[in-house]
């Protein structure tokens, strides 16, 4: 799990080029710093033993008051704060709905300007180079979430039939702390093998944002193979719909590989998932524009 950085690691932080919807196209919100007197798109320390999702979501709520919905990953900004190096994780984000600014310790002002008058407002130049890498690809994308069912304990330690195996107390805490990181992205449409322990990894998330969950057999094991599993992904491409499949460690290979290689994209060294952890493909103009990997 990311986390702050002990005394001799890097400085750990997050954040977003968070932007709406402008009369002459998008428009960006940058933020005024009292401390540093400076401009600056908003993010902030992850907390110690913070997930750097969970973080990114935060600093924006705290920094700006508006609820964020995460987007595409953007390059991470390196460099030196100090003494110390400090990584910076961005994502494009959108704000969930407006909402009047309020004034705070952290950042006293808030403008939201049109792509050149904040790149001139800016007061650093790693901020103008990701609002660069924001314009050279597609605004709006949607996520596609593949995700690993959490810990189920031993399969051979279990006598009764295989998809009724649940969830472990390791599993149910994946599971809990899942529902939080997905919903970084908003509300996703849930598909699902037809396992206890597939079923039980989406619950909390399903539960959080009020959706049901539709069991797939083309994800399920012991039903179909990983092929069948892949074509049913690519299936969904042409819905464009936020979507989160909960599949077995045999598919999900298949699934990451399957879908960069439609998509045109570079196959992760190592596509593969341990339990509990999921890909996020963000998905735009029929492009991979991202493909992240987190674990709870």
């Amino acid at each position: 799990m990311p986390d702050a950085g002990g005394a001799a690691g890097p400085i750990r932080a997050a954040g977003a080029l968070l932007w709406r919807d402008g009369p002459a196209g998008p428009e960006f919100a940058v933020a005024h710093r009292p401390r540093y007197d400076d401009w600056s798109f908003p993010k902030g320390k992850l907390d110690p033993g913070e997930h750097v999702l969970r973080a990114a979501v935060r600093e924006i709520e705290e920094e700006t008051g508006l609820v964020p919905r995460l987007g595409r990953r953007l390059p991470a900004a390196e460099y030196r704060h100090g003494e110390r190096p400090k990584r910076v994780d961005y994502w494009a984000a959108r704000p969930v709905a407006e909402a009047a600014f309020t004034p705070n310790e952290e950042v006293d002002e808030l403008a939201w300007l049109p792509a050149r008058e904040a790149a001139e407002r800016l007061s650093y130049p790693h901020d103008a180079a990701l609002l660069r890498a924001f314009l050279e690809g597609p605004p709006r994308t949607w996520p596609l979430m593949i995700v690993r069912h959490g810990s189920a304990g031993e399969k051979h330690d279990w006598r009764e039939p295989d998809e009724l195996r649940p969830l472990d107390a390791r599993g149910r805490a994946q599971a809990a702390s899942l529902a939080a990181l997905l919903h970084s992205y908003g509300p996703a449409r849930l598909l699902s093998s037809a396992t206890a322990r597939c079923l039980e990894t989406v619950l909390p998330y399903a539960r959080r944002v009020r959706a049901g969950v539709a069991t797939d057999a083309a994800f399920t094991v012991g039903e179909t193979g990983p092929d069948r599993a892949r074509d049913r992904l690519l299936d969904l491409l042409s819905d464009a719909a936020p979507t989160i499949v909960c599949t077995h460690g045999e598919n999900v290979s298949e699934l990451v590989s399957g879908l960069c290689r439609e998509l045109g994209e570079k196959v992760p060294d190592d596509p593969g998932l341990r339990k509990g952890e999921f890909w996020v493909a963000h998905i735009g103009a029929g492009a991979l524009t991202s493909l992240e990997r987190h674990t709870p």
